[in-house]
Order: C-alpha cells, then sequence, then structure tokens
C-alpha cells in the first residue's frame, strides 16, 4: 500500500508507531493519537500532509520544528520523542498532552480573572524562556498553541516556525511568517522576528486573556498586520473598566511598537510578571496559600469600549452568580471598583477609571467578592445586610505597590535618563569595537536570485564571478567570496560564483576488458566507479567486463559513480549420475581437476557420481579442484545353484536369498534346466529360471 496517497490510521510508521483516531487536522499537517510499540506508551504522531512533501522548503521547515523543540528541555514545552519519514510521510512523534488549547478555554469563558491569565502565562513565558536561552525565537505565539494539560500543566506546542535568533534576519520574498493577530511591527514591515517578538505576541495574548477580545480588528489579515505597525495597542482598562494599571503597563511594555523598549526575551517579560504578582498580593497557582479569587462588579454598561471597538456581552466569572448593580456610591452611579480578596488575609482594591468627578472611586464605593462567611457579618446595607453584602464589603485603600510608584513616578524618568544615557555610552563602544561588523551568512546551495536578494537586504555590494563545474545543480551558489562566516563591514562587495552543474563525459566502452581495465579507462575519463555486480557467465571469461551502467558512449554526469558487471565464469557442471571419466572430460576443458572419493555406502550403480564439491552452478576457478564422491556399488551375495530343482523349490530357495525371480516355461515338465546369472548379484536382483525338457539343452 503506498503510504503516501491513503490515509495512515491503522498503518505502523517506522516500524514503530501505530497510528489511531484523528486528533487535530491543520493547514499543514494532521495530529494522530498512536501507540510507540517499541516503548508502550501513548504519543501524539503530527503527520505532514502528502501533498506537502514535494516542497522542499516545507518538509526542511518540518523537519526543523523537531529539531528545534527536542532541543529544549522544560515542564513548559511539548516534548518531542521522535521524527522520521516513510515514503511520502514526513512525521514527528511527540508528548501526548490530554487537556485542551488556550483558544478552546477563551471560547468557552470569554475572557478570564486576572489571577487566571498571569498563571496562564506564567507557564507559556517559561516554556518561551527555555526556548529563548536555547538561542530560537517561536514566531507564532498564540492560543491555539498553549495546550492546557487535565492535571493543571501549561505547554507551549508547535515549534513549527521556530527559527534561530541569530539567523532570524529577515524571511524571504517578504512573506509573513505567524499569524496576523499576534505579529510584531517589525515581523510586518522587515520580517525580522527575534525573541522580542515573542514577548510582543505575548503581550497581544495577556491583553485577550483580560478582555476576552484581540485589541487590532480589520477586514483581513493583512489590515489586522498593518495595524500592528501604525496603531499602539490600546491598555486592557480601556476595554474592561477597572483592572488594574499595573497589568496595563504590563501589556504596554510588552507589546511597545519599539523592540528596544520591550524585554529583551520571555525571561525578562516573566519577571515581569512576577513583580506585579507581588504588588497585586496574587501568588502563582499552586502556592502554600488559600486561593485568590477575582471578581469584577458590573455595572448598567459593564465594559468600557473606546477606538471603536463594540461593546461586549456581560460575562458572569466563572462558578459564581452575577449580582445586580450596587445603589450608586460616592464616585456616582456609574463608578466601579475591583477588590482582590484573599480568604481570610487583606483585600486590595483597584480603582476603576470610570468614578465620579474629582477622580477614581472614593473609601465606600468600591465593591469585592469574598466566600469568606465572616465577610461583612454586621447588619444593615452597607454593614452586612440585603442582598450585596453577601458579596461585597468596601476594603480600605491599600498603599500603591512599588512597580506601579516605579513605573508612574517623577523618579522613574530620571531612572530611565540615567539609563538612555549609559546605553548610548555603551552602544558607541559595541559600534566601534564589533557593532559594525557583520558575519557573511552562507549562500551555498541556494538559487543565484534568493542569494543576491538576502545579501542586497543586509547590506551588501553584489558581484557575480566565473561560474564552475561542481556538483551542485547548475545555477546555485558555489562559493562565495569572502567565505561564509568572514566578519565583513556593511557595504563590502561579495562575489558569487555559481555552479555550472556537474560536467557530462562520454562513457568509454570496457565491455569485454578486466575489471583493472576498466578501472584504468573510467580514471582517465575523470569517472568513478560505484557499484560491482557477478553473475555467471558462459561466453565471457570470469573476471571480465559484461556490461557497464551507463551503456558505452552515453553521454554521463562526471559525479555520477558508474556502476560495472563482472563475469564469474560459466560455473561448474551437475556431475551427479555421471560417470567419473565424464567429469574428467569437463574438467579439462574448464581448467579445474577433479578428484575421485570411493562412497562405499551407495545403492547407486557401480561407477557413478552420488554428489560433489563444490556444488552445481559455482564459480570455479581455474585450477581449482572438484571433489567427486563414487559409487562402490551395492553388496553382492551368491546365487543358490537351483539346477535340477523343481519350479517351486527354485523359486521358494531364491527368495529365500533374497532375489526376485522371474520363470520362463520351456516345454513339459517343471524341472529347472539352467537360471542366470549364476555370479554373486546385489540383493534384489532378479533372477531368470528355465524350467521344462528343452531348458536342459
Amino acid at each position: 500500500m503506498d503510504t503516501a496517497l491513503s490515509p495512515p490510521v491503522g498503518q505502523l510508521l517506522g516500524g514503530r508507531y501505530q497510528v489511531g483516531s484523528r486528533i487535530a487536522r491543520g493547514g499543514m499537517a494532521t495530529v494522530y493519537l498512536a501507540t510507540d510499540t517499541r516503548l508502550d506508551r501513548v504519543v501524539a504522531l503530527k503527520i505532514a500532509h502528502p501533498e506537502l512533501s514535494d516542497d522542499a522548503d516545507f518538509v526542511r521547515r518540518f523537519i526543523g520544528e523537531a529539531h528545534s523543540a527536542a532541543r529544549l528541555s522544560s515542564p513548559n514545552v511539548v516534548a518531542i520523542y521522535d521524527q522520521g519519514s516513510q515514503g511520502r510521510l514526513h512525521y514527528i512523534a511527540m508528548e501526548y498532552v490530554a487537556g485542551r488549547t488556550l483558544r478552546d478555554l477563551l471560547d468557552e469563558r470569554g475572557r478570564l480573572r486576572p489571577g487566571e491569565a498571569l498563571d496562564i502565562m506564567t507557564g507559556v513565558l517559561t516554556g518561551l524562556a527555555a526556548a529563548h536561552q536555547a538561542g530560537f525565537a517561536h514566531r507564532d505565539v498564540k492560543p491555539e498553541n498553549v495546550l492546557l494539560a487535565t492535571n493543571g500543566e501549561i505547554k507551549v506546542a508547535d515549534f513549527g516556525l521556530a527559527r534561530s535568533v541569530a539567523g532570524a534576519a529577515a524571511t524571504k520574498g517578504g512573506m509573513l511568517i505567524g499569524t496576523a493577530a499576534y505579529l510584531a511591527p517589525e515581523q510586518v514591515v522587515g520580517g525580522t522576528s527575534d525573541a522580542r517578538t515573542d514577548v510582543y505576541a505575548a503581550g497581544i495574548m495577556l491583553f485577550e486573556l483580560l478582555t476576552g477580545v484581540q485589541p487590532h480588528v480589520g477586514e483581513s489579515p493583512l489590515a489586522v498586520a498593518h495595524k500592528h505597525v501604525d496603531e499602539v495597542v490600546p491598555p486592557p482598562s480601556s476595554v474592561l473598566a477597572g483592572l488594574s494599571p499595573a497589568l496595563d503597563a504590563l501589556v504596554a511594555m510588552a507589546t511597545s511598537r519599539d523592540p528596544d523598549l520591550r524585554p529583551a526575551d520571555a525571561a525578562q517579560f516573566l519577571r515581569a510578571i512576577d513583580e506585579v504578582r507581588s504588588g497585586l498580593g496574587v501568588e502563582r497557582a499552586g502556592a502554600h496559600r488559600a486561593p485568590v479569587r477575582y471578581e469584577e462588579l458590573p455595572d448598567s454598561a459593564p465594559y468600557a469600549t473606546t477606538g471603536g471597538m463594540s461593546a461586549l456581552p456581560s460575562l458572569a466569572p466563572h462558578g459564581y452568580p452575577t449580582p445586580s448593580p450596587p445603589p450608586p456610591g460616592p464616585g456616582g452611579p456609574s463608578s466601579v471598583n475591583h477588590t482582590l480578596v484573599v480568604p481570610g488575609g487583606a483585600a486590595f482594591d483597584h480603582p476603576g477609571s470610570r468614578g465620579g468627578p474629582g477622580g477614581p472611586v472614593g473609601p465606600g464605593a468600591g465593591y469585592g467578592y469574598s466566600d469568606d462567611p465572616g465577610f461583612g457579618a454586621a447588619p444593615g446595607y452597607g454593614d452586612g445586610s440585603g442582598e450585596y453584602d453577601r458579596y461585597y464589603r468596601t476594603p480600605p485603600a491599600p498603599a500603591e505597590p512599588w512597580l506601579q510608584r516605579m513605573l508612574f513616578g517623577r523618579r522613574f524618568w530620571y531612572l530611565l535618563g540615567g539609563v538612555a544615557a549609559i546605553a548610548i555610552v555603551a552602544l558607541g563602544a559595541w559600534w566601534l569595537s564589533s557593532g559594525r561588523y557583520t558575519k557573511l551568512p552562507p549562500m551555498r546551495g541556494l538559487a543565484a536570485s534568493a542569494a543576491r536578494s538576502d545579501l542586497t537586504k543586509l547590506g551588501f555590494s553584489v558581484h557575480m564571478g566565473k561560474a564552475k563545474y561542481a556538483a551542485l545543480p547548475k545555477g546555485e551558489v558555489l562559493l562565495t567570496t569572502p567565505a561564509a562566516g568572514t566578519r565583513v563591514t556593511g557595504g563590502s562587495p561579495v562575489t558569487l560564483v555559481l555552479s555550472l552543474g556537474p560536467r557530462m563525459i562520454q562513457m568509454p566502452n570496457v565491455t569485454g576488458d578486466t575489471l583493472r581495465q576498466a578501472k584504468l579507462a573510467l580514471r582517465t575519463e575523470h569517472l568513478h566507479l560505484g557499484a560491482i555486480s557477478k553473475t555467471l557467465s558462459g561466453t565471457v571469461p570470469a573476471g571480465d567486463v559484461i556490461s557497464s551502467n551507463p551503456q558505452a558512449y552515453t553521454t554521463w554526469p562526471q559525479t555520477r559513480p558508474v556502476g560495472l558487471t563482472i563475469s564469474e565464469g560459466p560455473g561448474l557442471p551437475d556431475f551427479v549420475g555421471q560417470s567419473f571419466p565424464f567429469a574428467q572430460a569437463a574438467a579439462q576443458v574448464g581448467g579445474y581437476r577433479v578428484q575421485q572419493v570411493l562412497d562405499k555406502n551407495s545403492k547407486a550403480p557401480a561407477g557413478q557420481i552420488t554428489r560433489q564439491s563444490p556444488l552445481p552452478n559455482t564459480p570455479i576457478k581455474p585450477g581449482e579442484v572438484v571433489i567427486v564422491h563414487v559409487s562402490q556399488g551395492p553388496p553382492t551375495i551368491a546365487v543358490p545353484d537351483v539346477k535340477g530343482l523343481t519350479v517351486q523349490q527354485a523359486v521358494a530357495e531364491l527368495q529365500q536369498a533374497g532375489f526376485s525371480v522371474k520363470v520362463n516355461e520351456e516345454g513339459f515338465g517343471d524341472k529347472v534346466g539352467s537360471y542366470s546369472p549364476t555370479s554373486p548379484e546385489p540383493k534384489g536382483t532378479t533372477i531368470t529360471v528355465n524350467a521344462g525338457i528343452f531348458s536342459f539343452f
């Protein structure tokens, strides 16, 4: 069965993976549940679509996914176990994660509480930090590529677009790589990508987790991509009023349109998230303290809308009732306040952006959720009585977190100015020492147009040198001057030397030559010998060439090996059943010798060959000795003298001796006149008995 044309369900790929049911299908590959029969474990088998197997760039990128992810060792990255190919099927065996994607969770919940969002972002950034530390960027961070396992683990999957940070200068052909909603501006404009593009996509994803919507929407993916270039990402609190300014600062820092103003990698972004957690009083999931609950207080317009975004539907927090709006507080009828409550501990107040005159809502107007039975137990509205006191209370205003004071205070700008001055000095020193130099990337094997385009984008001046014959296909880059890896300044000239393809040679006629003569003829024509096969021939002497591949006088690439078929001679005849003189005559013609060995146990007639060594049809060399076993004949016994006996007596005596008997009647009477043979014969020989009056004459 052609595995490239039939569904792989039920097949055994690579002699190891038993393919089961389909889990998911994408534009370039399908994921199946499979069993690793060698290690007896369940795996997820990602199989590229067969119709893409002829796309060398896709196959290279698909295999690169396995190589990229296999370099990682992180509990927050889907582990890669194996990669292989069978026919036109290319597959990756990876860890099977039972659960669902972050996109599935968003589709179900709409948006997440800040604590939940930060928990998920911590797992995602931990996985991305491992990738960045290993030296490559994911380039396609989005909820669809985040897996939420049933045991609570968070894993980053699908490194199909991952690429080395050092080699991610540009994308060929100006093609956008990634998902439009999460593309960084530099990916759209210049096709460049590094760890900071992953940070940007993570910031977009944090915005979506907090608000339930993406910051940029448009009529087409291209329109969305260009919004990343032309528009800033709005703060999450402009979509969902009351979110902490520290969360706005996280999103703003990660989604800066200038990549130099973002965290350098996922590890730095993760440290910033930990600072915000500390400021908000939110511990990581699994910390040894009471769980944190977060509840937004809805009002008549539960979500603020800005920038042309339509109002979102009201979404009740997961697992809790949606209470009716409380009476107006001091901040006005539309006052909204958010309270982060740690059961049995303190509550932290985060003023909303829609307070009444004079700024944020003052004390007495905020509401938060608590599941502590003793929380707000005093009687009366606002002091424990009524429906609202079951869910809300007014917490005291807490001290502003350290990160907020740092980010939004005057000291931050002084610090920023000092850092900028140090950075300018360091940048100047770096530029003079090594920054102005660029390593010339490897170009060998690229098409001339692609190599010229890549070098031009890097600022080099490209020239064409004299093409040379080589094993590479015609038109591909053979070498560059300077050589790949050389450190050169921007704008330096680079010479491309293209391949003319392999030189074509006319195959010489070596049929009938000895192997030594054939090798010399091929060497003279600058061809090299490949596979040698041997076969029996009754017409071509042993050791001589019977045929060649290619045939004589065929035009053949100089780099391809030449195959030869060599004669092993006519082969040894079958002597069994023949006489020894027959074997001697054949040996004299063939140039070999025969040696006779007496076979004493054979029942074959004496002088007949019963077996031989070597066996028939074995190649035989001149002078070689062939052993033939010649039958001595079966043992003989004396024939009894039955002359003068009656026929009945003669037959009985001969049969008793072990012979067969044939009776000839020659006239009247039953006396035996003669019999033959009379000499000793092998047991079972037929003795002819002649009886009657005429048998005596």
